[in-house]
């Protein structure tokens, strides 16, 4: 698909439609709700926003190229003013003081926020089910999930309800509702893009990600994103990816697939056959393609499980009623403490919290936490090792498709599962982009760090090769 972003500004400036209109009829669509993805709609602020851009336009005045163009925003992003609930009763009357920086940088640059995103509470899911605001409904078949935790957002984007929106991918959680709802959705390098403003799930692999319907308009909300922030010591100072750059894939001389994601018991047979039709159509293009030994995605689930539980059991610890929250008072402090923390947590969080608290416990500490550690370091190694041999690894983004609504709560043991394919590149830290293409839920790119131009090289590529 042609980049959407191009082409709402040219018709601004052609005057062929006013921001004030297009932004109505987004919220028009957004109002009726039907796929459960809308938290809050920002409709006031979005009109003001709507109503100043096509004030420039009448004057004469150039407008930027992302001014005038509607977004959302998952609820876990501070956006001043706006109810960020992160989809928990704790937080369901909670508003921002403040913007957080990826967002405040989009605003900056004219785009208008449309609504806060329905998701997993606390990002804690990987369906869309884990929320107060009911399941997400796949933009596909609202029978099934949208997937999680970025479901609303990647729903809306699908649906057209929004142009792009802002997700969050700790374990997968951008690239698994993208490949569900047949829109590309990128997770960066780790540290190209500020998480000052995030509510923090598992902070070694917390990024911010756009989701969009073509690799154009992914680029150009990344490239205003993206940049080094004094409230955030983990980001960096990245380079500004070129249209031009990325429309030519000739130095991807080489691709490789991990045998094992393939070879097991538990992927589909379709999205088997998918995926290897496509990789038959790579070679037929003239690249080489490798078989590569990567680690079982049992271990890849365990590892990543154990370190973002202990990481969520640390990060929600602050949540407790006393500065933020809907405190429920108790006989006592403690029992306060107790009580709203167990009404105010969803089962999933709450799970996780308990999980985390005891992986960090004294004596399960180094037999775990610090095994798991251990083994993000092999993992990290292991991707050393790879993309000395290629310059880009490609999987499915899910052994399944997608469940219907309810199944994943009964087990929630296959929900976490189904972030097999994504979770070891969080863990690696590595930027990897899913494209609607090759299986039923898309396939996944993946580049060596700070590789995240060559990530949307090959996704070009794809577009003209399966």
């Amino acid at each position: 698909m042609e980049s959407q972003i191009h082409k709402i500004h040219q018709q601004l400036v052609n005057k062929e439609i006013s921001c004030t209109q297009l932004v109505q009829e987004k919220l028009e669509l957004l109002k009726q709700n039907t796929h459960n993805t809308v938290n809050s709609l920002l409709g006031r602020q979005a009109l003001e926003l709507a109503q100043k851009v096509d004030a420039k336009i009448a004057n004469g005045e150039e407008i930027g190229l992302l001014e005038g163009i509607p977004f959302g925003i998952k609820d876990v992003y501070m956006v001043q003013g706006t109810y960020t609930t992160a989809s928990s009763d704790l937080l369901k009357k909670y508003k921002s003081s403040y913007t957080a920086t990826a967002i405040q940088k989009l605003l900056d640059a004219g785009a208008i926020p449309l609504v806060k995103e329905n998701c997993d509470s606390f990002g804690h899911g990987s369906s869309s089910e884990n929320t107060i605001f009911g399941a997400v409904k796949n933009a596909v078949n609202p029978t099934l999930v949208g997937g999680g935790s970025s479901g609303g957002s990647a729903v809306n984007v699908a649906k057209d309800y929004t142009v792009f929106s802002i997700g969050g991918d700790t374990g997968g959680s951008i690239r698994q509702p993208a490949g569900y709802n047949n829109v590309y959705g990128l997770k960066p390098t780790y540290g190209r893009i500020s998480r000052y403003g995030i509510m923090a799930y598992a902070s070694s692999t917390d990024c911010v990600g756009p989701i969009a319907k073509s690799i154009e308009d992914i680029r150009i909300v990344l490239n205003v994103m993206s940049g080094k922030d004094v409230k955030d010591q983990t980001t960096y100072k990245s380079e500004t990816i070129l249209k031009e750059a990325v429309l030519n894939a000739d130095e991807i001389k080489t691709v490789g697939y991990f045998k094992n994601f393939i070879e097991n018991d538990a992927i589909d047979a379709d999205i088997k056959a998918n995926f290897l039709a496509s990789i038959e159509k790579i070679k037929a293009k003239g690249i080489e393609v490798k078989e590569l030994d990567f680690f079982e995605s049992d271990t890849l689930v365990s590892t990543y499980y154990t370190l973002a539980m202990a990481e969520t059991a640390s990060n929600l610890s602050r949540l407790d009623g006393t500065n933020y929250g809907n405190r429920i008072e108790g006989d006592n402090l403690k029992d306060t403490y107790s009580i709203t923390r167990s009404d105010n947590f969803s089962e999933e969080t709450k799970r996780r919290i308990v999980g985390g608290n005891q992986v960090l416990s004294q004596g399960f500490s180094d037999e775990i936490y610090l095994k798991g550690l251990n083994l993000r370091d092999q993992i990290s190694e292991n991707f050393e090792k790879d993309f000395k041999e290629v310059a880009i690894i490609l999987s499915p983004v899910t052994p399944q498709a997608p469940p219907k609504i309810g199944d994943s709560l009964k087990d929630p043991l296959a929900m976490y599962l189904s972030d097999a394919y994504t979770v070891g590149f969080s863990l690696g830290q590595l930027p990897t982009l899913t494209v609607p293409q090759g299986t039923a839920t898309g396939l996944q790119i993946t580049a060596a760090k700070n590789n995240d131009e060559l990530v949307l090289k090959f996704a070009n590529f794809l577009k003209d090769t399966i």
